[in-house]
């Protein structure tokens, strides 16, 4: 099975690990955080303004694949604050109802944890992502 990596890069340098992966139809994409790609900064103290970010990430990864994020089928969402959880939430599905409304009606399966910290100080939420490239014989192009 072939296995291609996707580089992460920040303000034009590349980093030492990969936005996403792909081996075979899966889509592994991680550390997507309120980190901007283009300067790596932290884009707001707000839990739900990372949060947009992240996922604005997550699209545009899964898009470079060649999957969406209607193949989304599983989410991990660390926080530095648990109290956040509601307006990560909230955000997130907002998110969605705009940039991928089936996933409001059909979410993906989804943990939530909170971490006693994330890669940079100022970095309160953190989503990894699994999902399919749809294949023509795969289970997502029925």
């Amino acid at each position: 099975m072939k296995k291609k990596t996707y580089p992460l890069e920040y303000a034009g340098v590349k980093q030492k690990y990969a936005t996403c992966v792909v081996v075979g139809d899966l889509v592994f994409c991680s550390g997507m955080t309120g980190r901007t790609p283009e300067t790596g900064d932290v884009s707001s103290d707000n839990v739900a303004e990372q949060t947009v970010v992240a996922l604005d990430r997550v699209r545009k990864a899964l898009e470079q694949t060649g999957s969406s994020m209607e193949n989304i089928v599983k989410t991990v969402i660390y926080l530095k604050e648990i109290k956040d959880y509601q307006s990560v939430r909230d955000a997130e599905f907002e998110y969605y109802g705009k940039h991928c409304p089936l996933l409001v009606e059909e979410p993906p399966a989804s943990t939530v944890v909170q971490v006693v910290s994330l890669a940079r100080p100022r970095v309160l939420v953190e989503v990894d992502v699994v999902a399919v490239i749809p294949r023509e014989e795969g289970i997502i192009s029925e």
